[in-house]
């Protein structure tokens, strides 16, 4: 049963909301591609990463990808350039950069 918009409040339930409004189930975000929502792209710089890590657990989105202890690149489809790994890697090895046009 869905619920008319001018009805909706935050006791509505989900469930009752018009299909149009794509809700998820939880742990569905790999499904969808929300890299396009970048204002700025994260740039690893390898020469100056020393694979401290500290980077990966503070992106909110896990796109700090790890494989065998050493860190990857970032899972672009999914980043949304918040910059927050930028700010954490204690060693400037991960720069903003404005996207190129």
């Amino acid at each position: 049963m869905s619920v008319k918009a001018e009805f909706i409040n935050e006791k509505t339930k989900w469930q009752d909301l018009t299909e149009g409004l794509q809700i998820h189930e939880p742990a569905t975000s790999k499904l969808f591609l929300t890299g396009e929502w970048r204002t700025e792209t994260p740039v690893w710089l390898q020469e100056k990463c020393k694979q401290c890590l500290l980077c990966v657990p503070y992106c909110p989105d896990s796109c700090i990808l790890v494989r065998e202890g050493k860190r990857q690149e970032f899972d672009y489809d999914h980043c949304k350039g918040c910059g927050i790994c930028a700010k954490a890697c204690p060693f400037q090895a991960i720069e903003m950069q404005q996207p190129t046009e």
